[in-house]
């Protein structure tokens, strides 16, 4: 199961760097030719800005696989282990429930916008709204086998918390670690106190 999460998200990479190259194109061809000749590509804010949505939502899945949304572990990370587990499970259980609402709403829209051509490329406008189901339907399956590997003990103390420390957070640590190194290392004189 984890390669095929793996594949997938290595594929979903690919379809962004694709995308990203494609927008810069358009927009950086877009804005030679109207300097340059007083032209442009007609399509090109269009097309850049579906991509661009797309984009966002297609780099939340590959974010929500590898724990690298924003969050704060300053209480759950002082919790015991049950205090550690039950913090995942409600959270995991709330954001289940904000997938569905996404998955829903993405949807209808949709459905509603399956008829309604896009005023310059002429596409439906459903294409846009196909990115929210995307997102909803993979967030859904990734939250729901976290829950799984969390309500079978299949996650460590440390994997509970699952929020990605700062790079800046680790080399406060680090510093401080040795700062102490350096303190326990010094001589002290009799009447000094540790």
């Amino acid at each position: 199961m984890a390669r095929l999460i793996d594949g997938y998200c290595r594929l979903l990479e690919g379809l962004i760097a694709l995308f990203l190259a494609i927008m810069v194109v358009l927009v950086f061809g877009n804005v030679v030719l109207r300097y340059g000749f007083n032209s442009g590509i007609t399509v090109s804010e269009e097309v850049s800005r579906w991509l661009f949505v797309w984009v966002t939502f297609l780099g939340a899945i590959v974010a929500l696989k590898e724990h690298a949304h924003l969050g704060t572990d300053m209480l759950v990370s002082r919790l015991p282990l049950f205090g550690k587990k039950a913090c995942l499970v409600a959270g995991q259980l709330l954001m289940l429930f904000i997938a569905w609402l996404l998955l829903d709403g993405s949807l209808d829209q949709a459905r509603i916008n399956w008829d309604v051509a896009a005023p310059v490329t002429g596409m439906s406008s459903a294409v846009l709204y196909g990115s929210g189901v995307v997102f909803a339907a993979s967030a859904g399956l990734l939250i729901l086998r976290e829950l799984w590997r969390a309500l079978t003990g299949q996650l460590s103390e440390a994997e509970m918390v699952m929020v990605k420390e700062s790079e800046e957070q680790g080399e406060l640590e680090a510093l401080q670690a040795e700062l102490a190194r350096q303190e326990a290392a010094q001589p002290r004189s009799p009447g000094e106190r540790p």
